[in-house]
């Protein structure tokens, strides 16, 4: 039934629209979100986002504060710069996997030049197997709904003797068998989908990823092999979440300017760790090999997946803007679930009104390419098909109508949108219409819209995070204004749809912030018990003179007579570090004001006080409460499961430092083990490390410093004077401090015994320049680190590292105190 609506802009009351979707917006005023973060769109109706998103201002602003504070080196470099651009591209790589739900356990990111470069890699590197006389060959399948770059696929694998086939979308089920061949062997098979059609915006179900892989649903069913599935998320991800641990594709390319808008040319594959391993690559190029040899045929490739795949030096300023891209969109938005939600409504809405427009003789306006009703995110994402018709039912061409809307400032897309396949199923275009459209002079790209009376592409819009109300009015008025005849008609049937659909799903789990459980829970691993070393009598021989404990990673000593083990070694001790914006950890040889902060721990009162000159003190529990912010870390190559510890001590942090920070600390649930070959001896696999760089505990000698003191005091350049022993003592940042050995005795010690505590010695310990900073003043001289070079010939190692083995004591206490005497084993000669 139509009805006449002589003021058609009635249609499109805003208090109408929030009556029926309550998922507009993200708490605040769209139009003010527009205002602060893209001004630039002032005036324009944006509807392009499945081509590219906008990007907001905070994160080019972010970007560019970023660099601008900091060095990044070439990451194959080893230099300071160097080693921070790694640090903060590998934060960038966890941050990336834990936006899909899962883990570096099991997927590796490989950053490419966007997604097609990465179905490229997939293409040159899959195991393609050509048939056998026993068995047949790989199978490259893909459903005819796909973009031109996954369907280019099939020139790769047809070269190395696999067979192509295109699957139509209603096959995948239909044609699916209740007994399937028998999953796994030798030939590899790669079965290619999009989660969503960059088309039609038409979701296909995640669960085909586990159908496919299991070999229950079509073609898998049908041919027997290992099937691998490549889910082409591109055009998904731009506003919706994907799960990864409830669709473990083995291959997943990405854009990140569908996400962001910034940086375009960066992409990635998400490869499944045990799908890796089989891929196979031919060219390698810089950073690629662990080893080669310029005139033979040798060549062994890095161990490491990511490394492995990356020819060269990667777009490295490009993948650390991502944390800002990151930044800025849960800053604004909160989740993917809420851009999912904010999207389809808006699209949902237009789809509805656009489909309810009627000429004056009641011929519809629009022809809708769409499978489905708009009645559910799940299936159809925020992406509107269609060609407009005049009254006589005739396909207005995509050309005029994409001329217009630029006269209106309305951004649409027309052709068809690199998927052929898609465009030929909706638009009726038979694969003799294509090849006689291209003998027409039709190309893909050009504006040739009719050929013989017949569309040759169409019109899409597309919805994006920051898509308001009022563009979508724009182009409703638009199409109303430009291409119908008056006086208006609407569907009132169709109109009705706007109330069917379901405003209030389900949040998605992976986007549920579930807290765990972080109550700390120092269990030992020594007989299960928390330990505090007794004190032993006193000796005349060696002895512990000092105990230090480094609350904070980098930052100032808090010296104690007596202390209580951990399963980590001291309790507490660098359980809390600071990092930068992107989440990678500071040190003194980045940032030396770091030895300025000063803190103490309070195990009556259960807090951690901090305090550095011209700040306030700040304090906060030893223990975070349930609801911390978790992330991952690395300490020294290590991924570590760590903690946010919050706004406030991060502004402190930051007001301190003078540039964005964070303070975070080690989750208690989280385990970091010793690494192998650091010792002489055979470590303890169990050894369990805090946020330290090498082991559980640093021992110095006063001996040692002692005759470095009187080396630096001696040197007829120094200019110094005389050093302080405990200034010196306290660069060296060690947790114990004994006296009455030999000086160095200690390097060739392999065991020793403080009190009751036995404990091992792991190895020396490798001087870098921190010991140039002055604990003091957070000033840098160079002779320490240049006096021990050339005491010890060229071995700058000062100090052991020692982990905990064994306590002699039945006590489910242990603790260590100053006095404790030492007894070192040497090893036999």
């Amino acid at each position: 039934m139509a009805s006449h609506c002589p003021d058609y802009k009635e249609i499109y009351r805003f208090d109408h629209f929030t009556e029926l979707w309550e998922h507009y917006g993200y708490g605040g005023d769209m139009q003010e979100l527009r205002l602060q973060e893209f001004g630039r769109v002032k005036g324009i109706t944006y509807l392009d986002h499945a081509g590219t998103t906008l990007f907001p201002e905070s994160q080019i602003k972010g970007f560019y504060q970023d660099i601008a504070r900091n060095i990044y080196g070439n990451p194959h470099s080893l230099n300071p710069s160097s080693k921070l651009t790694h640090d903060t591209v590998e934060r960038v790589r966890y941050r990336i996997l834990e936006h899909f739900n899962t883990s570096p356990e099991e997927y590796t990111v490989i950053f490419t030049a966007g997604s097609t470069a990465a179905l490229r890699l997939v293409a040159d590197s899959f195991p393609w197997s050509p048939p056998a006389a026993e068995e047949p060959g790989s199978s490259f399948c893909y459903l005819t709904d796909n973009h031109t770059s996954v369907v280019g696929i099939r020139g790769a694998a047809a070269k190395l003797g696999a067979t192509t086939l295109p699957v139509l979308p209603q096959h995948v089920e239909t044609r699916a068998r209740d007994a399937p061949w028998a999953t796994g062997g030798d030939v590899c098979h790669l079965f290619c989908y999009p989660a969503q059609s960059n088309f039609s915006g038409r979701k296909y179900p995640l669960s085909y990823v586990k159908g496919i892989q299991g070999g229950r649903l079509y073609p898998a069913c049908d041919r027997q092999g290992q099937w691998m599935v490549l889910l082409d998320a591109a055009s998904f991800v731009s506003c919706s979440s994907l799960d990864l641990q409830e669709c473990p594709a083995d291959f997943i390319p990405i854009s990140f300017y569908k996400i962001f808008g910034f940086p375009t040319g960066l992409g990635a594959l998400l490869v499944r760790n045990r799908a890796a391993v089989l891929l196979r690559k031919g060219y390698f190029g810089g950073g690629t090999a662990a080893a080669y040899l310029a005139e033979e045929d040798y060549f062994v490739p890095a161990s490491n997946v990511s490394s492995r795949f990356e020819d060269g030096t990667i777009s490295f300023l490009d993948i650390i803007s991502l944390h800002h891209g990151f930044d800025s969109l849960y800053r604004i938005t909160g989740s993917m679930f809420k851009i999912q939600m904010h999207t389809f409504g808006l699209a949902r809405y237009t789809y509805i009104h656009l489909s309810s427009l009627l000429h004056c003789n009641k011929q519809p306006v629009a022809q809708i390419y769409c499978e489905n009703d708009f009645q559910d995110p799940s299936r159809q994402g925020a992406i509107i098909n269609f060609n407009l018709l005049n009254s006589h039912g005739s396909v207005v061409g995509y050309s005029l109508v994409d001329r217009l809307a630029s006269l209106f400032n309305i951004h649409v897309r027309t052709g068809c949108f690199c998927n052929t396949g898609a465009c030929q199923i909706f638009l009726g275009i038979s694969d003799q219409n294509i090849k006689h459209n291209l003998e027409a002079g039709h190309v893909c790209g050009d504006n040739i819209d009719l050929v013989d009376g017949r569309p040759t592409g169409s019109v899409r819009v597309s919805f994006g995070y920051m898509t308001t109300f009022e563009d979508c009015q724009n182009f409703l008025s638009f199409v109303v204004n430009c291409f119908v005849d008056k006086p208006l008609r609407m569907h009132e049937e169709r109109l009705t749809h706007l109330k069917t659909a379901d405003s209030s799903p389900r949040s998605p789990t992976s986007e549920r912030h579930n807290a765990p459980d972080l109550t700390p829970s120092f269990t030992s691993n020594l007989n299960g018990e928390e330990g505090v070393i007794k004190n032993g009598q006193i000796k005349d021989s060696q002895t512990l003179t000092n105990i230090f404990i480094y609350p904070i990673k980098s930052c100032a000593a808090f010296e104690v007579s007596e202390w209580p083990l951990g399963n980590r070694g001291l309790q507490y001790d660098r359980t809390w570090m600071v990092v930068n914006e992107n989440g990678v950890c500071l040190s003194q040889k980045r940032e030396p004001r770091l030895c300025l902060i000063q803190p103490s721990i309070s195990l009556a009162s259960n807090m951690l006080h901090i305090q550095a000159p011209g700040m306030m003190s700040i304090s906060m529990p030893l223990e975070d409460p349930l609801e911390m912010k978790t992330s991952q870390s690395k300490v020294c190559g290590d991924r570590v499961q760590t903690v946010d510890c919050g706004d406030e001590v991060a502004s402190w942090f930051s007001g301190f430092l003078g540039k964005p920070c964070h303070l975070i600390r080690q989750s208690p649930e989280s385990t970091r083990d010793m690494k192998k070959g650091l010792g002489q001896a055979e470590l303890d696999s169990r050894t369990s490390l805090s946020l330290v760089n090498e082991a559980q505990y640093l021992l110095i000698n006063r001996a040692s410093v002692a005759l470095l003191q009187e080396c630096i005091s001696s040197s007829p350049d120094s200019g110094l004077g005389t050093f302080d022993a405990l200034q010196l003592i306290k660069r060296f940042r060690a947790n114990l401090v004994i006296s009455g050995a030999c000086p160095f005795e200690e390097d060739d010690w392999s065991n020793l015994k403080i009190g009751e505590m036995l404990f091992q010695v792991a190895c020396r310990c490798a001087r870098c320049h921190m010991i140039c900073i002055d604990p003091e003043t957070g000033s840098r001289t160079q002779e320490p680190l240049k006096s021990l070079t050339d005491f010890k010939k060229g071995k700058v190692t000062f100090g052991v590292y020692l982990l905990q083995r064994s306590m002699e004591c039945s006590s489910a206490t242990f603790m260590l105190s100053v006095g404790n005497s030492v007894h070192p084993d040497m090893p036999s000669i």
